[in-house]
């Protein structure tokens, strides 16, 4: 019977500062959110500054999709505020 063959040793990781300075792959942090965010049917698409941008945008999707439903969530007040186009 044939004896086994020797293990490898496994290769040492670099040393942790060589690490630091790789830049951060894309996609990899949490995207910053602001404090109004907008949601269609109860899903975050964007975060805004402003409640009137967050609202404007929501108008533009409302009016082209009208059965979907828009809210501005407020992160600060925790309050949703519906947005509905009036005719």
């Amino acid at each position: 019977m044939a004896s086994r063959p020797e293990t490898l040793s496994v290769p040492k990781k670099p040393p942790a500062a060589v690490e630091e300075n790789l830049p951060e792959p894309i996609g990899q942090r949490r995207p910053t959110q602001e404090r109004y965010r907008l949601q269609v049917d109860r899903q975050t698409k964007s975060s805004h500054a402003t409640f009137e941008a967050a609202e404007k945008l929501g108008l533009a999707i409302k009016k082209k999709h009208p059965i979907v439903q828009i809210a501005v969530y407020d992160a600060v007040e925790s309050t949703n505020t519906i947005v509905d186009v009036k005719d």
